[in-house]
């Protein structure tokens, strides 16, 4: 311990990188087992991983108590504010959408204006506006608004925060406006367009495929043979689009544009053709019934069915505007975590670990607010509405809060007591299969964290340093962290937990865990197929650092 600082321990069950290996992974399965097998809510299995992670890293990992106790709070008020800042505000505009009757006038244009069958609704929706609002606030809200909006629609409620959640791997990479990419980057010292090229040479590819495998996923091969012209058009518009602006332009618009041109593409395309069975994959409910309850909720009215998109074309505005003038770094404070800040020292990489929490007030949580503001202006909501919107946000994120508190606590408590590294370590260690395994790095880090963000700030490097020792290219293994991130949203606590604010299924996250984790492990298995022919057979496709 030299120095006065912790120094990370990599192998210290038994001096074995694989029992460490399989002690390291012993909290992570505790959560899984409990929300998946045991059903526990959320928030109680992400405790329950956290007091086991605690234990381990004091015992196991010999981290001082004070440290660890330390580095879980720094990961719990980051989980406040940025994370759950930006989820609070989203849902509030959501809320805000409902009791203004907006959230059903834009029901009713979907089903007035775009279409009536089930298949084409599930792209426009969970694919193509949900990867609109991934690219704006990420972090669970895509899915929770989207599923709201299917299941407005008649879709069963499992099934619609399932298909959500499946969409959402295409465009997190890209999330909130390029953040993951950037931070990428930073961590590596690699050329952020490099990576933006890398990942928009990986992600357009699972872009593609997904809609044809969300439509199977919903209705078999069936439902598939009469729908695969619109599905081609959606994904192929998103590819394409995603690989030239992630090629060409960069980081921070590939999920908006892509998102934007899939949408006009699909609606354009179902203006002149429709599917044959439309009949037997119609919507579950009928416009009428879908104007009663417009008309019943405060201020509603069907007159106006364009006062649906307000809430979401003000948000997108104000969040492009916000980051192009770079407003957030207003006000920043860069705050060192106190006793923990470079008391541990990284012994894979030779150096101490800072602990630094970046305080923005003017943050992209505070944007979304601002949209909050103007959109309860436009929509001419009264303070009791725009109030009691803000209560029922309290009431659904409540638990979701808890949850995200503590799993992005028990990341950070893997990050500094060296527990994360060890499975990394591991890993690494695979030699000529790791870049079929060098995603699931990102998986188990983005699980954790329920961010491509922080599982890239966590990983990334140890992408390169592996890279290096074995002869790969750096930018291939760096950016293949962030799309195996991508790949475990969709069982990330903190993404379900969130995605299921708004409905009947609160609490019940192990039920849409088992629905979505063996796609999951398909996809990034699929996605250790074409890494492996990346670095081996296509290896001249690949961007120069």
């Amino acid at each position: 311990m030299g120095n006065g600082l912790f120094h990370q321990l990599l192998t210290p069950i038994g001096h074995s990188t694989g029992l460490s290996f399989l002690v390291g992974v012993i909290p992570i399965a505790v959560v899984l087992v409990l929300l998946g097998v045991v059903r526990a809510p959320a928030w109680i299995s992400a405790l329950s991983g956290l007091i086991v992670g605690l234990i381990e890293a004091i015992a196991g990992w010999q981290m001082p108590f004070h440290l660890a106790m330390s580095s879980i709070g720094e990961g719990m008020v980051f989980a406040v504010w940025p994370v759950m800042w930006i989820v609070w505000n989203a849902m509030w505009l959501y809320n805000l959408s409902q009791r203004t009757g907006a959230f059903a006038q834009f029901r009713d244009w979907m089903y007035r204006y775009a279409t009536d069958d089930r298949r084409i609704q599930l792209l426009i929706i969970a694919f193509g506006f949900g990867a609109l609002m991934e690219g704006i606030a990420g972090f669970g809200t895509p899915v929770a608004i989207a599923s709201a909006l299917l299941v407005g629609l008649g879709f069963p409620v499992l099934e619609a925060v399932t298909y959500a959640l499946i969409f959402d791997t295409a465009p997190v990479a890209f999330g909130a406006l390029g953040v993951p990419i950037v931070t990428l980057g930073s961590v590596t010292n690699l050329n952020v367009n490099a990576l933006s090229s890398m990942v928009g040479r990986q992600l357009p590819i699972f872009a593609f495929i997904l809609p044809f495998y969300v439509i199977v996923v919903m209705g078999g091969w069936k439902a598939l043979k009469g729908a695969w012209p619109v599905a081609l058009v959606g994904g192929l518009s998103y590819a394409v689009t995603q690989f030239a602006v992630a090629n060409f332009l960069g980081p921070a618009l590939p999920d908006v544009l892509a998102a934007l041109v899939s949408l006009v593409c699909i609606v354009l395309f179902t203006r002149v053709w429709r599917p044959k069975d439309t009949n037997l994959f119609r919507s579950f409910v009928h416009l009428g019934a879908h104007n009663e309850t417009a008309a019943t909720v405060e201020g509603g009215s069907t007159g106006s069915l364009w006062r649906g998109w307000v809430p979401w074309l003000t948000v997108t505005g104000v969040v492009i505007v916000w980051t192009f003038l770079k407003i957030a770094d207003i006000g920043q404070r860069k705050i060192s975590w106190p006793g923990l800040n470079d008391q541990v020292y990284l012994t894979l990489y030779q150096k101490p670990y800072d602990a630094v929490w970046a305080f923005q007030p003017l943050a992209t949580g505070t944007a979304i607010l601002v949209a909050v503001i103007l959109t309860a202006l436009f929509l001419r909501a009264g303070w009791k509405t725009f109030w009691l919107a803000a209560a029922d946000t309290w009431k659904q994120l409540v638990f979701p809060i808890l949850t995200v508190m503590f799993i992005v606590g028990l990341a950070y408590l893997y990050n500094y007591s060296g527990m994360a590294y060890t499975l990394g370590v591991a890993v690494a260690a695979l030699g000529s299969w790791f870049p079929f395994f060098s995603g699931f790095l990102g998986w188990i880090a983005c699980f954790l964290s329920g961010s491509d963000t922080s599982s890239n700030a966590l990983f990334g490097n140890l992408q390169v340093v592996a890279a290096n020792r074995l002869h790969l290219n750096p930018v291939l293994m760096a950016a293949t962290n962030s799309s195996g991130a991508v790949m475990s949203k969709m069982i990330s606590p903190q993404n379900v937990t969130t995605g299921v604010s708004t409905g009947e299924l609160r609490g019940k996250e192990g039920l849409v865990i088992r629905r979505t984790f063996w796609h999951s492990l398909v996809l990034t298995v699929l996605l250790g197929i074409l890494v492996t022919l990346q670095a081996h057979v296509w290896s001249g496709m690949i961007p120069k650092p």
